[in-house]
């Protein structure tokens, strides 16, 4: 079930009525209602993989509970491994099992051997990623003594399966997530008020920005040989906004929804084309991954502790496999490892660290040396997501070689107005609102009631004249 469908838009009020006007005095009853409400959402779009989340939530539950009731160093082991090899060995048959025969293919045909093993056609479930990861951040603190066991399945159930974060995130932790299910919710009526703005920031962002992006950056990215350079430059920004507005616009709308319940989720994006260094741009964009890989990836490997070589293999290691989380294609490999290059010179300098600040902090305007530093680190952001849009490897290196082609360099004589003057809007906005949690987030003592209701009327009139052009959430497939 899309947020941006009408479905959503009926399921969502009957879901709120009956958790605040039906079961409201049963704390039980509530979180019986969303693991109902979640597995419905889910099975919408496939009653097939629905098992899928069953069995990791059962796996992960029992495992779990075994692993508090033993001491035995070799048992806890053995329960942590199964609870990787059970999670990771669904996310890899689903979603790399056929990478890794074409590339086995490929390797015996390059040293003359053909051989013809056999291919699955594999369905990738919706979110899987996303859950796989959340229960196993949940087995790891806990084989780690960092988190106690929950005893109660039906929490643990709708922990893992909440449905406004089950298919692209946030990726949650237990030990934020979790405890929530054991209190009493209470309606808070500024908490859902701010939780409607965020899901309307979030689906302008995805609806107004992502989608009429979608359209430009499609044509020139899968047909880049007939466009001129200055076409595909132009192309490559069209994706870089509509991959920001999708991706954060689904946070925005999950986040909002949860409050709707009671629920507070992790941020997941900060603003993060405003950053000054790509070590920023990180702490800014995905946060829940970024965060799951420091924790339970890069600080293990060493960190950023050691000589300059483990250093640098741990930056790689991070980079890269965050890179092939996203997909079974070499295009995110390069794109992981182009971002440890980036990344690298900053570690090596210690300057990793230098801007933990929002930009121009207390200031209305930035200063010619952020200006250059936010536009630098944005055209290297731009640059890597060639790789991450195009199909292959080698499209994405003649997407930018025509780029930088010299004769091909002129930009189109006709340009999409409209959609550049959307975007200066969502980014006008977000500068202003750079500090704050969202787009949207406002006070009613500082902005009259008038001017707040004429925002909300103008971002329904124009999410409601794009609403029909709409696609599905690109990291869907992630």
């Amino acid at each position: 079930m899309l947020f941006n469908s009408l479905d959503f838009a009926i399921f969502l009020p009957i879901v709120f009525i009956l958790y605040w006007f039906v079961t409201q005095k049963s704390l039980k009853l509530q979180n019986i209602l969303i693991v109902v409400a979640s597995y419905f959402f889910y099975g919408w779009w496939s009653k097939r993989f629905l098992a899928l989340i069953l069995i990791s939530t059962v796996l992960d539950y029992f495992v779990g509970r075994f692993l508090s009731n033993s001491n035995d160093k070799f048992k806890r082991k053995l329960l942590l491994v199964a609870s990787l090899a059970v999670n990771l060995g669904f996310l890899g048959v689903f979603k790399y099992f056929n990478f890794f025969i074409d590339n086995f293919i490929a390797v015996f045909t390059f040293f003359g051997k053909e051989i013809q093993p056999n291919t699955l056609d594999i369905i990738l479930p919706v979110g899987i990623s996303f859950y796989t990861f959340q229960t196993l951040s949940y087995s790891i603190d806990i084989y780690r003594r960092k988190l106690e066991p929950t005893k109660d399945f039906i929490a643990f159930a709708a922990f893992v399966s909440f449905f406004p974060q089950l298919v692209a995130g946030p990726i949650e932790r237990a030990k934020n997530l979790l405890p929530q299910f054991y209190k009493k919710r209470e309606f808070k009526y500024a908490q859902a008020i701010d939780g409607m703005r965020q899901i309307l920031w979030g689906l302008f962002k995805k609806v107004v920005i992502a989608d009429n992006c979608a359209q430009y950056a499609d044509i020139i990215f899968n047909n880049y040989t007939e466009y001129s350079g200055g076409y595909l430059i132009l192309g490559a920004l069209f994706f870089t906004f509509q991959i920001y507005g999708d991706f954060s616009g689904y946070s925005d709308i999950a986040i909002g929804t949860s409050r709707l319940f009671g629920f507070n989720l992790k941020r997941n994006f900060a603003f993060p084309y405003f950053s000054r260094d790509i070590a920023e741009f990180w702490r800014r964009w995905h946060i829940s991954l970024s965060t799951w890989f420091r924790d339970y990836l890069y600080i293990p490997l060493g960190g950023s502790k050691g000589g300059t070589w483990k250093k640098i293999r741990n930056i790689f290691i991070i980079f890269v496999v965050s890179g092939f989380w996203h997909g079974a294609n070499w295009t995110f490999i390069i794109w992981g490892a182009l971002n440890a290059i980036y990344f690298i010179p900053l570690l090596l300098t210690k300057t990793n660290r230098k801007n933990t600040d929002d930009v121009a902090q207390g200031k209305l305007f930035p200063s010619y040396r952020e200006i250059f530093s936010m536009l630098s680190t944005f055209t290297l952001v731009v640059l890597g997501w060639v790789f991450f849009r195009s199909n292959s490897v080698p499209d994405a290196i003649g997407f930018l070689s025509r780029i930088f082609s010299a004769e091909q360099i002129a930009f189109p004589p006709e340009l999409p107005l409209a959609i550049f003057v959307l975007l200066g809007i969502q980014l006008i906005v977000e500068w202003f609102q750079r500090s704050k949690q969202h787009g949207l987030e406002m006070s009613s003592e500082n902005i009259p009631s008038i001017f707040r209701w004429l925002i909300y009327l103008a971002l329904c009139m124009l999410i409601m004249a794009f609403l029909g052009k709409g696609t599905s959430f690109i990291y869907f497939q992630f």
